[in-house]
């Protein structure tokens, strides 16, 4: 019964990894959760009711590939 304590399914062995395994969900969650308000709030632009004309001109801009001579795009990379 002591063995099953210590290298059973749920025993002190198992317990560690379960640690290790939730501090990884627990910091997806915390990236997935950054992101999910970036989209809330590009999607908070775009209403129909009053458009964000500087994201509008910048989707514009992206999807046509249109561009004038005297500008520069610089682009981000997320991370």
């Amino acid at each position: 019964m002591t063995g099953a304590a210590v290298a059973g399914p749920t025993g002190l062995l198992a317990w560690s990894e379960n640690v290790a395994a939730l501090e990884v969900r627990e910091d997806e969650i915390v990236k997935l959760s950054a992101k999910r308000d970036a989209l809330r709030n590009r999607v908070m632009l775009l209403d129909p009711e009053a458009v964000d004309p500087d994201l509008a001109s910048e989707l514009v801009r992206d999807q046509l590939v249109v561009m004038r001579e005297d500008e520069v795009v610089i682009t981000l990379e997320d991370d």
